[in-house]
């Protein structure tokens, strides 16, 4: 069992940057695919950003050039460094993981408030 712990969020003024971090328990070297999920207020769960083992990213056409993802395998991290927040921004984010063999395995984060102001 993996466990991911995100940490970072907070109140933030429209223009301004967060770091997000997510903390995984197990290694994610061997992690296929991990990424940000965020769910604003009423609505539905999205995907933000990914990256694979292989270290392509992918991002959602609503957060290019503003936000970017990464990861240090050295201390099981990834990070959403988020730049230019908007309030349509804010959410709950959630740090996602995902093994594709030798079974298919996925784990979620608690989740960090992000709150930005206009």
């Amino acid at each position: 069992q993996v466990q991911l712990v995100e940490s970072g969020g907070g109140l933030v003024q429209a223009g301004g940057s967060l770091r997000l971090s997510c903390a995984s328990s197990g290694s994610i070297f061997s992690m296929n695919k991990m990424g940000w999920y965020r769910q604003p207020p009423g609505k539905q769960r999205e995907l933000v950003a990914t990256i694979t083992s292989g270290g392509s990213t992918h991002y959602a056409d609503s957060v290019k050039g503003r936000f970017t993802i990464s990861r240090d395998t050295a201390k099981n991290t990834i990070y959403l460094q988020m730049n230019s927040l908007k309030p349509a921004d804010s959410a709950d984010y959630y740090c996602h993981a995902r093994y594709d063999s030798p079974q298919y395995l996925e784990f979620w984060g608690q989740g960090t408030l992000v709150t930005v102001s206009s």
